[in-house]
């Protein structure tokens, strides 16, 4: 019984041990690349789909115009100014993430603690990122 404890406690230390762990440097540039490719596509998914609302809240406005109702006007207008801000939100994070992933898969080059303060220096990059991009939308409303 005791033995097996000890087995349990030695296997959780090696998977820990290898954890921070430096990738090759082949290994690094694959994932990075990878990440890359992946951030590309969600950044340009956010903008499509930003895009996309956009056009729906400017149409909304020109149907309101054409109708000469100044109420329904004002207040489709305002409906799409938070659309833009939501958008431009969106894609804001998108790239934070996308920088984020990026910058992370990069980390896995250092081993140690060296890994360990990267991948913290880049989580703190991408909460500021989000706090400036909510401060944006926030301020825009």
């Amino acid at each position: 019984m005791k033995g097996n404890i000890y087995l349990v406690l030695a296997a959780a230390g090696l998977a820990l041990a290898g954890c921070n762990k430096a990738e090759s440097p082949a290994e690094v540039q694959h994932d990075v690349a990878t990440a890359q490719a992946e951030a590309q596509r969600d950044v340009s998914d956010a903008q499509a789909d930003a895009k996309e609302q956009m056009a729906d809240a400017q149409k909304d406005v020109v149907d309101a115009q054409n109708d000469h109702d100044a109420d329904d006007v004002a207040d489709q207008a305002r409906d799409a100014s938070e659309t833009a801000a939501k958008g431009d939100f969106k894609v804001a994070v998108a790239r934070a993430e996308a920088t984020h992933k990026i910058a992370t898969e990069k980390c896995e080059a250092l081993q140690g603690n060296a890994q360990e303060d990267c991948k913290a220096r880049a989580d703190a990059d991408l909460d500021a990122a989000k706090r400036a991009a909510e401060a944006r939308r926030d301020g825009s409303g």
